[in-house]
C-alpha cells in the first residue's frame, strides 16, 4: 500500500511540474504598422518587413496570397506554424500547428509564446525602419 502511495505522489508532482510549463497560446491581434515616418506603408513593405523579421529568428515564411502568410520554426524535435494575415494598417499572428509543444486547444508550452513574443518584436524593428 506505501509502494502504492509514493508511485501516486511521484507521478501527481510529475503532473504538476509538467503542467507548470503550459500557458494559454499567445496569439497578435491587429497590431499597428508604425513606420518611422508618416508616410503610408504598401501592404508588400509590410509582407517584406514580415520575412525579413522571421528569417531573422529562423521561421520560414510562406506567401500563401491574399496578404496571407504562414510561418513555421522547427527547434529540436519542436514546431510551430503560425498564420501571418498582414495590411498597409496591422497584422495579426494566429496559431495554426505545432508538434510537441502539448498543445491542448488552450494551452501550449511557454516556449511557443516566447518565440510568438520575438517574432512580434522583430516585426516591429523591422517595420520602424522603413
Amino acid at each position: 500500500m506505501k509502494t502504492m502511495i509514493k508511485v501516486l505522489t511521484i507521478a501527481l508532482v510529475v503532473g504538476m511540474a509538467a503542467g507548470c510549463r503550459t500557458a494559454p497560446v499567445y496569439d497578435i491581434d491587429d497590431a499597428p504598422v508604425v513606420a518611422s515616418t508618416d508616410k503610408q506603408l504598401s501592404a508588400e513593405q509590410v509582407k517584406k518587413a514580415i520575412f525579413r523579421a522571421g528569417g531573422g529568428l529562423g521561421w520560414v515564411m510562406k506567401d500563401s496570397g491574399n496578404n496571407h502568410l504562414e510561418g513555421t520554426l522547427r527547434l529540436r524535435k519542436h514546431m510551430a506554424q503560425v498564420d501571418i494575415r498582414y495590411s498597409p494598417k496591422s497584422y495579426s499572428i494566429q496559431y495554426k500547428d505545432s508538434q510537441e509543444l502539448r498543445y491542448d486547444g488552450e494551452k501550449i508550452h511557454q516556449n511557443y509564446n516566447g518565440w510568438i513574443q520575438r517574432l512580434q518584436q522583430r516585426i516591429q524593428a523591422e517595420i520602424s525602419m522603413l
